[in-house]
């Protein structure tokens, strides 16, 4: 990398040990934005330590976010007056909480914020996520001026999905990182 800071981001639930984000942080010291309620998460509690964290680094930073964490990006940039600390934002697997079926496990991250990011952004997806079609994901894609990639079928791209430390992931996250 240059000399982004790297915040992860994490989902619903946090990030187990053998999900990318984890192998991630502990290979290549990328740093985790903890947040207060894992299990019953809040969007203005989790907008406002994504502030706190982004307020603390030196050098602008790389987003790299997972489901939750890809609307929570979304939320923050549309809110936020610091959106100029993020060099980028590797955005995968984000949910499609305005799914009928979805909306009530995560009540109060509806209306997912639609405006264009403010800084360069790649949506990843796959074919076969049980929390998002890969068409919803390319019309988020298009609503936030993102770049698109299809992993193909990787369920939610998470433990799951067999990654590993999931090199393709982290060259498109070095992409994202030019001054």
């Amino acid at each position: 990398m240059n000399s982004s800071q790297v915040l992860l981001l994490p989902g619903w639930q946090n990030s187990g040990p053998d999900h990318w984000q984890t192998r991630w942080e502990t290979l290549h010291g990328f740093k985790r934005v903890e947040q207060h309620d894992w299990m019953r998460p809040l969007r203005g509690d989790w907008n406002a330590r994504l502030e706190e964290v982004l307020l603390s680094q030196a050098e602008p930073v790389l987003l790299a976010a997972h489901s939750l964490g890809c609307l929570l990006a979304a939320a923050w940039a549309a809110h936020s007056r610091q959106t100029a600390r993020v060099r980028g934002a590797l955005l995968v697997a984000p949910p499609d909480l305005e799914r009928e079926d979805l909306r009530p496990l995560l009540p109060g991250w509806t209306p997912i914020e639609r405006q264009r990011l403010p800084f360069p952004a790649i949506v990843v997806a796959s074919s076969n996520d049980g929390f998002g079609s890969v068409e919803r994901a390319q019309t988020l894609a298009g609503d936030w001026g993102a770049g698109f990639v299809c992993v193909g079928e990787r369920g939610h791209v998470n433990a799951e999905s067999g990654l590993g430390d999931w090199p393709e992931g982290l060259s498109l996250l070095r992409s994202l990182d030019r001054p």
